[in-house]
């Protein structure tokens, strides 16, 4: 994995890497990440000198938090939404009173995620029980075979 080097606004340097390299931090395949980055959801901080995009850390955390929101079945917009969300609540520029009201709605964003969490642990129960009915079909079909 390489990651070079780029100034930033501030004129310090920070690490960017090609998105090979984001790809392998956060374990998803090249064509999941690039998906995900034509999806809008990982913007490019620069271009290295062969005009690939390049990628920071707060690119690879934004696809962190894509890579949870998945599996939870939350769809690209609302994960474009919470990824804006996010970034306008913690910017240092955000106004406090705009800042009230931005962490009211990740209030919502978190209620929401407990419910899939609770569909979630649903629907392992219900597997769990088929599991085990299955796991007592097996051993009726074994002693039926005896």
């Amino acid at each position: 994995m390489s990651s070079t080097h780029s100034p930033s606004a501030a004129g310090a340097e920070r690490d960017v890497y090609q998105i090979g390299d984001v790809a392998d931090k956060v374990t998803l395949s090249l064509r999941t990440t690039r998906f995900y980055a034509e999806a809008g959801l990982l913007a490019a901080v620069g271009r290295d000198v062969g005009g690939a995009p390049l990628y920071d850390d707060e690119a690879v955390n934004r696809l962190l938090l894509v890579k949870k929101m998945k599996p939870l079945g939350f769809a690209l917009e609302e994960m474009r939404a919470l990824i804006a969300l996010r970034e306008e609540a913690t910017s240092p520029a955000t106004p406090p009173e705009r800042r009230a009201e931005l962490v009211d709605r990740l209030q919502a964003w978190v209620e929401l995620g407990e419910q899939k969490l609770r569909s979630l642990e649903e629907q392992v129960r219900i597997a769990e029980s088929f599991l085990a009915g299955l796991n007592e079909d097996a051993r009726r079909a074994r002693r039926a075979a005896e």
